[in-house]
């Protein structure tokens, strides 16, 4: 058990495969694994944690994983990251099984870049990086 206060804001995923999708988010997210045992992964720090928890077995058998996996878009909630390099995300999504769209198809807002994706199971998320320079829309 983890001695560490809890962060101000949680992410909950259900997962079939908790290792899987916890390395997609310890290696996109660059944060450590905090605290585990055999029903969940805690992924994160001060600032932000990501709980990859067991999926129930009668969702496991409704629901199986498909490779490539089946994109889940028909949620209403996609968890937003704040991260260093967008082009670092997008080869340890590709590296742990998950995905992004391509760098040319992020989107600014609010002086971020934003860039949509899917951990391996195919939930959505999305990731976020400062925008250091202008970036030439065409």
């Amino acid at each position: 058990m983890s001695t560490t206060p809890p962060a101000p804001s949680l992410v909950v995923v259900y997962a079939q495969d908790l290792t899987r999708v916890a390395e997609f988010y310890e290696h996109t997210l660059s944060r450590p694994v905090m605290e585990q045992d055999a029903r969940f992964i805690l992924v994160g720090d001060a600032t932000v944690e990501v709980a990859i928890v067991q999926m129930p077995e009668a969702l496991v058998a409704a629901n199986p994983l498909e490779t490539p996996p089946r994109l889940r878009e028909d949620t209403p909630l996609k968890p937003s990251f704040l991260v260093d390099d967008l082009d670092r995300v997008v080869g340890a999504a590709a590296a742990t099984g998950g995905g992004t769209k391509s760098l040319a198809a992020a989107w600014q807002w609010r002086g971020q870049l934003h860039l949509d994706g899917h951990d391996p199971e195919g939930n959505p998320v999305q990731f976020r990086a400062r925008e250091a320079v202008s970036r030439t829309e065409g």
